[in-house]
């Protein structure tokens, strides 16, 4: 990682955040003011955040799916249609 070099030869993707990340702590008084800089970094590389987010939406999706077919199973009427 540290030579910015990607495994197609090219710019590794994360490579921008590892220098700002780097820049920063090189010159910080106390790691922790850099700690937003790694976490950008780390979510570059591992892309936790992004895979929390999609499994909640995914999550949700799934639960709205099941209220609507209990919904209908319970003769309910879909109010999304109503123009009163």
């Amino acid at each position: 990682m540290a030579s910015g070099w990607g495994i197609t030869g090219n710019k590794g993707r994360c490579y921008d955040f590892w220098m700002d990340f780097s820049g920063c702590m090189s010159a910080c008084r106390e790691p922790k003011d850099c700690a937003l800089l790694r976490e950008d970094y780390f979510e570059c590389l591992h892309h936790s955040k992004e895979f929390q987010r999609r499994n909640r939406i995914y999550k949700e999706e799934q639960r709205q799916a099941r209220a609507a077919v209990a919904d209908k199973a319970k003769g309910g009427e879909n109010h999304d249609n109503d123009h009163h």
